[in-house]
């Protein structure tokens, strides 16, 4: 009961802050990871990411990627092949507008631990189908989770998570963004986990910050 308390204040205090995020020009992201056991070696990765640019309903840009991986080594080693829908309503001289884009990509995860600390390496290859354009990037995430109250990742465990991931284009300019993460999360139980935190986008003119919310959801192979 504590927990939830605690959690409620949190929620609170998080809704007010996003009340001034359009005149401080934060935006927020509200994801969805899902991972779905196919077989003992194959998954099914699905997620729905909604970006604001101000936190409550100004629409920056809807995700959907999808994709099916497969497990080289129990749990710690994974490549995927992948395919992303992306609705993006930027605004140009003050004008909203609306690109689609339609990515492939491939990646290879794998998964180190050294006493309390559970780190993630993720690089990515995505081929960018835009609307009058193709292009190719390459992204590096480097991520870590730290239990709190636990030893391990283990139900009811409150835990730290942080990420940094770099995004590097084929052709030029080669530096396209790098993102920097952190987050206090929680696990609910084995299969599910939530995340709040703040992201910071640095790109080439511009750098801005995100309140992300995310929720995590991994559902074991049926008998």
């Amino acid at each position: 009961m504590k927990f939830f308390k605690k959690l409620t204040v949190s929620v609170l205090c998080l809704g007010s802050f996003l009340s001034f995020a359009q005149e401080n020009d934060l935006g927020a992201w509200y994801m969805y990871f899902g991972n779905n056991k196919i077989s003992k070696k194959l998954n099914f990765h699905n997620e729905i990411q909604y970006r604001n640019f101000d936190g409550i309903g100004d629409l920056e840009q809807l995700l959907i990627r999808t994709g099916i991986g497969y497990d080289l080594t129990e749990n710690n080693n994974n490549v995927l092949l992948g395919y992303g829908f992306i609705l993006s309503q930027p605004y140009i001289k003050g004008e909203k507008t609306e690109n689609i884009e339609h990515r492939i990509f491939q990646q290879f995860i794998t998964k180190q631990k050294f006493g309390r600390f559970n780190l993630q390496h993720r690089y990515r290859l995505e081929e960018r189908f835009l609307q009058d354009d193709f292009r190719m990037r390459f992204r590096y995430l480097l991520g870590l989770n730290i239990p709190i109250n636990n030893k391990e990742m283990l139900p009811k465990t409150l835990y730290v998570s942080a990420y940094n991931e770099i995004f590097l284009n084929l052709d030029s300019p080669v530096f396209d963004r790098n993102r920097v993460y952190g987050a206090l999360g929680f696990v609910i139980n084995k299969n599910m986990r939530i995340e709040a935190g703040y992201m910071n986008q640095l790109q080439e003119n511009k750098n801005r910050g995100q309140i992300q919310i995310g929720f995590y959801n991994n559902i074991p192979t049926r008998n």
